[in-house]
Formats: C-alpha cells, sequence, structure tokens
C-alpha cells in the first residue's frame, strides 16, 4: 500500500494539508535533535516540495518561492535543497532531476521511487529487501557499493484505470 506523509493510504482525491502538516512537524523534530536549524527558507521549500505528490524540479520551486520573495536566486532553492536532502526530509529522483518529500523521514529506512510516468505523482516505498539482496550480491563479488537509487517508472493506479 502507498501511503500519504499522515500515514493514510493515498487513493484518488488526496488533501495534501495532512502531508504538509507532518512532514513540517517531522522536520522540525529532526532538525531539534540533529541540533540544525530549520530556517524559514528551508521550511518554505519543505512546504512547497510536500504540497502534493509530484516530483517537483528545482526552478519550479524557485518560481513557487518568488510568490512570496521575488528577488529570490536559484542558489537559495540549491541551498535548502541540499540541506533537505542532508537531514532526510526529501529525495531526489534523479532520473527527473526533481525532488519529493521523504514519506517516512522519522525512521531510518531505504526506499524506492515510484514514478507515474502519466500524471508524474512518485512514491516512495520501503525496499529494505530489495537493497539488502543487492548489497549482498555487491560483496560476493567484492564490490563495495557507495550509492544506491531505485527508481521504477510506470502508471499508478488511477492512469492504469484510463
Amino acid at each position: 500500500m502507498i501511503k500519504s506523509m499522515d500515514g493514510k493510504a493515498i487513493q484518488g482525491q488526496h488533501n495534501h494539508r495532512g502531508c504538509v502538516d507532518h512532514a513540517l512537524q517531522t522536520a522540525e523534530q529532526i532538525c531539534l535533535k540533529k541540533d540544525v536549524r530549520l530556517t524559514a527558507i528551508r521550511r518554505r521549500v519543505l512546504e512547497l516540495i510536500c504540497a502534493n505528490h509530484k516530483a517537483i524540479g528545482a526552478y519550479e520551486l524557485l518560481d513557487l518561492f518568488r510568490v512570496q520573495d521575488p528577488k529570490a536566486k536559484p542558489v537559495t532553492i540549491y541551498r535548502a535543497l541540499d540541506f533537505l536532502m542532508a537531514v532526510g526530509l526529501v529525495h531526489k529522483i534523479e532520473s527527473l532531476n526533481a525532488f519529493i518529500g521523504c514519506l517516512q523521514a522519522e525512521t531510518q529506512h531505504k526506499s524506492a521511487i515510484l514514478i507515474c510516468d502519466q500524471c508524474k505523482n512518485a512514491y516512495e516505498i520501503d525496499a529494505t529487501s530489495v537493497y539488502d539482496s543487492i548489497f549482498a550480491l555487491s560483496e560476493a563479488v567484492q564490490f563495495r557499493p557507495q550509492y544506491l537509487t531505485l527508481e521504477l517508472h510506470g502508471l499508478c493506479a488511477s492512469c492504469s484505470k484510463v
């Protein structure tokens, strides 16, 4: 089952306010625990990312951010994204050069990102067993992986009905 940030199953129309609220509460807790600052800029960028489940690029974020701060520069967004990724609040979707909010930021996890090629929604699922298998196979050939991103492209349940 695919869940929103508030732990509820995602089906059809979905109220993203719960996702945003959960993401911001989790961000505050994580930043407090790690003794790092969730600045107003970082908070706003996270809020914009979590406004829906579509992957969003840095320049799209910049356009949305400029509604509040017309003088914002790309570096503003990139610094905020670097911070949010470093503390585990967002994931980068490499194949789209875009970002989504982490659905499970409060727990250690290994995820795969499911990306609908039609509606562009992206969801995170727990892929611990897949990671474990890949790392075990890597060890068998004496390879030490440094970085792994699992992304699956296809059609979500809503789009495959059309």
